[in-house]
C-alpha cells in the first residue's frame, strides 16, 4: 500500500492535472501554493461565465463552500453538473456544515450531485448523514472515530468515498476502512488545513480512477508533510513555509517511513 501511495506521488508530479477549485477566499493561496508545492496546477475560477468550461477542461474539481454566497452557490451547481455530465471527478468539502439552515441546503442540494469524494471533519460528516449536528463554526467538536458510521451512511447513500479528517485521519469506502495517524497539533493552529486537504484530494482524484486510494494518498502526503514540516517550525507562520518546502522535496524514504497507516477490510 506504501509504495503504491508513493507511486502516486510521483504520478502527480509527473502528469501536474489541472484542478479546478471554486473554494473559500481565506484559504484560496494557501491551497493553490499547495497544489503547486505537490506538483498539480490549480485555477480558481467561480465567475459563472466561465466556470462550465473551466470545468470541461480539468481533470478535477474541488467544491468548498467556506464562504458562501447566492452568486458562488449558483457556480458551484453549475460546475458540479458539468462534472457530473462529463464524468469529471469531484470533492465535496462541507465546511460548517450543520452550522446554519442556509449551509445544509445547499450541501443537499450539491450532494445530488453525486461527488466522488466527500472530506470533512468529524462534526461536518456527522451533519451532513443527520441534518441535525452542529458545529462550531467551522470546527469539529467530535472526534473522527465518532463520525465513522455517518461516514459509512454517506457512502452507502452517495455511492462515494468518504474522508474524515482530524487528529487521526479515517477514509472509508464500501469494503475498505483506513486510518492515518500522522500530522502534528500545530497544523490546528494554521487555517485552511483542511481545505489544503480537500484540494489535495482532488489533485489525486486526476491522475487515478480509483479515488479511495486517491483520497487515501492526499491524506497520507498532507499528515506526513505536516509532522515533517513541524520539527522544522517554531510556530504556525513558519510551518506555513515548511510545509510548502516539505510538499515540494519529500523523498520516498521520509514518505515511507514516517507513515502510519492501518488498514480494516
Amino acid at each position: 500500500m506504501k509504495e503504491q501511495l508513493w507511486k502516486n506521488i510521483l504520478l502527480l508530479k509527473e502528469k501536474s492535472p489541472l484542478i479546478h477549485n471554486i473554494t473559500n477566499y481565506v484559504v484560496m493561496n494557501n491551497t493553490a501554493n499547495a497544489l503547486l508545492a505537490s506538483g498539480a496546477s490549480p485555477v480558481m475560477a467561480h465567475a459563472q461565465a466561465e466556470v462550465e468550461n473551466m470545468c470541461s477542461i480539468a481533470q478535477a474539481v474541488v467544491i468548498n463552500i467556506g464562504t458562501l454566497d447566492e452568486y458562488w452557490v449558483e457556480s458551484m451547481l453549475k460546475t458540479a453538473r458539468v462534472a457530473q455530465q462529463n464524468k469529471i471527478p469531484w470533492v465535496l468539502d462541507p465546511v460548517g456544515a450543520g452550522a446554519t439552515t442556509y449551509r445544509n441546503k445547499v450541501l443537499s442540494e450539491l450532494l445530488a450531485l453525486s461527488p466522488q469524494v466527500i472530506r470533512g471533519n468529524a462534526s461536518e460528516i456527522i451533519a451532513l448523514a443527520t441534518q441535525n449536528t452542529s458545529t462550531k463554526g467551522v470546527d469539529s467538536t467530535a472526534e473522527s472515530n465518532q463520525a465513522i458510521a455517518a461516514a459509512k451512511q454517506l457512502v452507502k447513500m452517495y455511492a462515494c468515498t468518504v474522508c474524515i479528517s482530524g487528529t487521526t485521519d479515517i477514509i472509508i469506502n464500501e469494503t475498505t476502512q483506513i486510518q492515518l495517524d500522522n500530522g502534528d497539533p500545530i497544523m490546528e493552529k494554521v487555517t485552511g488545513m483542511g481545505c489544503t486537504a480537500s484540494a489535495l484530494t482532488a489533485a489525486f482524484c486526476g491522475i487515478t480512477s480509483n479515488y479511495f486510494i486517491a483520497t487515501t494518498t492526499a491524506m497520507a502526503l498532507l499528515g506526513v508533510a505536516g509532522s515533517l514540516a513541524a520539527k522544522r517550525s517554531q510556530g504556525p507562520g513558519s510551518f506555513q513555509v515548511h510545509l510548502l518546502d516539505v510538499l515540494y522535496t519529500i523523498t520516498e524514504k521520509e514518505f515511507i517511513n514516517n507513515l502510519k497507516l492501518t488498514t480494516y477490510e
